[in-house]
């Protein structure tokens, strides 16, 4: 069993507010966290007809059963329940009462939004931590990582990647993507997708994307957005500063899970990522989503932004708090080269003082490196150090 960091989290979390909703990307250990975080509480999935059946015809005897509360598993199959949830939560008032979880976010947090704003703590829980795997002693090298994915799964299963991705991918176009009003053609969504794994690292240009898909640019926003509120693509903001106002303002595009980007890519080994073109993306995708799950595991929000300006000047991440800013370049690279300083040198030069900058490289080398100039030089094991 891989022991998960936000466990720690979703109890405190509990232990304020009167509803918790669990919320990731389809099989990323939803149920298994709350199962074991809180053993006491009744366990009821309303995929089960029965239960289904109970829920639909007395919705609120269904939920007054349970005296202490109860972990609801796929609540968002049933929206008409979350107005009794409030209702009995509202008339209470006790902390952790109902724990939240299901595999549709689209459909669970539009849910949620209408009717317990203000009861309810969220825990975003994404596939598997590179220090979550170190502790269970299934990290390896970065190419393992990238090909094989976080997903508890098929790591603690020994399913392949080739046998797990593809079945992961066609489920949650079948079942999740199938229940949109807007999706008509699966087809054309899933070229979509492909086309989206194709674009790994880079900065989105939606009306190159809907060329190549052949879809309208209005098509393209709504599917962008089905795609990220389902937590397969995370599209990383630009840094918003006064350091230099000829920025890029596009977002940049990356997969929650960077074994569901090699399915799409049709990688069928490890070993050929080493030729694949998208290698240095992937490296890249692999860090900047293991800082963002350092950040959801802790219950704190995304702060992670890139920078480019419109002459070529670029950092890979800026992790930006209220008195620093951390500048990250992020290189798939086993020798430290230093054309990779030049991106953190000039943003220094353009930021100046206005807030305690640190720099830092992550490469594929083994040397930890601290450079005159002030920058660190990491090897990629070290991003489970980050804080």
């Amino acid at each position: 069993m891989i022991q998960r960091i936000g466990k720690n989290k979703l109890k405190q979390l509990a232990s304020k507010f009167r509803v918790v909703a669990v919320v990731g990307p389809r099989q990323s250990g939803k149920t298994t966290i709350c199962k074991i975080t809180f053993p006491r509480k009744p366990y009821v999935s309303l995929e089960n007809p029965d239960v289904a059946d109970f829920a639909i015809s007395d919705p609120n005897g269904f939920l007054r059963q349970f005296k202490n509360g109860a972990i609801l598993d796929e609540v968002q199959k049933l929206p008409h329940l979350f107005s009794y949830i409030q209702q009995i939560v509202d008339e209470n008032n006790k902390a952790g009462f109902f724990i939240l979880s299901g595999s549709n976010n689209f459909l669970m947090q539009e849910s949620i939004s209408q009717t317990l704003a203000g009861r309810v703590a969220y825990l975003h829980l994404l596939p598997c931590s590179l220090k979550e795997l170190k502790t269970a002693k299934l990290l390896s090298g970065y190419e393992n990582h990238i090909f094989n994915g976080g997903y508890p799964e098929p790591l603690y299963k020994k399913i392949t990647a080739t046998d797990w991705y593809p079945n992961y991918i066609n489920t949650y176009i079948e079942r999740d993507v199938r229940q949109l009003k807007n999706i008509t053609n699966l087809a054309l969504f899933m070229k979509f997708l492909r086309l989206c794994a194709g674009r790994t690292g880079q900065i989105l240009n939606m009306q190159s994307l809907g060329n190549d898909c052949g879809i309208d640019a209005k098509t393209v926003q709504a599917w962008l957005y089905i795609l990220e509120s389902s937590y397969i693509i995370y599209l990383l903001k630009p840094f918003y500063n006064n350091y230099n106002k000829r920025i890029i303002k596009a977002p940049k595009l990356y997969f929650y899970d960077t074994g569901v980007a090699c399915s799409l890519l049709g990688l069928q080994n490890k070993e050929q990522l080493a030729f694949h073109p998208s290698i240095g993306a992937l490296f890249e995708n692999m860090v900047i989503i293991d800082l963002l799950k350092q950040r959801l595991n802790k219950g704190l929000q995304d702060n992670l932004y890139y920078w480019r300006d419109k002459t070529g000047n670029e950092l890979d991440v800026l992790l930006d708090t209220a008195t620093a800013v951390t500048a990250i370049e992020i290189k798939a690279g086993a020798t430290m080269n230093t054309d990779y300083q030049k991106g953190l040198l000039y943003f220094k030069s353009v930021a100046g003082d206005k807030k305690d900058i640190k720099t830092l490289i992550y490469y594929t080398g083994s040397a930890t490196q601290n450079r005159s100039n002030g920058i660190v030089v990491n090897p990629w094991e070290k991003v489970i150090l980050y804080k």
